[in-house]
């Protein structure tokens, strides 16, 4: 079983990195300072989302960070899976499938009522993992999205 720790403010420089490569992947460079300061209010305990390191804490081979939010619709405290990373050299071997098992049991304990994950459209990859840890679309959504940054 792949461990989950919750990452502190002594995880940052271990995460960074991490961070980093997975903005590369997906077509950006991302902006160093500005990961930073978003990344540090979770690794310092704020309540509004949480960042799990995947394997082992002093040499971690992904992260997960989750938003928390609040819906009537699901009963109460939910989470959103903002970003998962998984080392590119050991992906295909289950762990991603290993830590959406995981974070239920852990989160579920604590009140969690449902765990969300957005996906690309076309990404066929992530949408079969996450149907496969019986995540389900919600056809009859549509995510929006007002920015309040410039």
């Amino acid at each position: 079983m792949t461990a989950l720790t919750l990452a502190r403010p002594g995880d940052l420089d271990r995460l960074l990195p991490m961070v980093a490569a997975r903005a590369a992947e997906a077509g950006g460079a991302g902006d160093a300072a500005a990961t930073r300061a978003a990344l540090l209010p979770l690794l310092e305990g704020c309540p509004h989302g949480a960042v799990y390191l995947v394997g082992p804490a002093r040499a971690p081979i992904g992260y997960v960070l989750l938003s928390f939010g609040w819906s009537l619709a699901a009963g109460g405290l939910t989470a959103r899976i903002d970003e998962m990373h998984i080392r590119r050299a050991v992906r295909g071997r289950g762990i991603g499938s290993e830590v959406l098992g995981s974070l239920p049991r852990a989160l579920g304990a604590a009140g969690l009522r449902a765990i969300e994950v957005e996906t690309g459209r076309s990404d066929a990859r992530a949408r079969a993992l996450f149907a496969r840890r019986r995540f389900h679309p919600l056809e009859d959504r549509v995510t929006l999205r007002l920015s309040l940054s410039g």
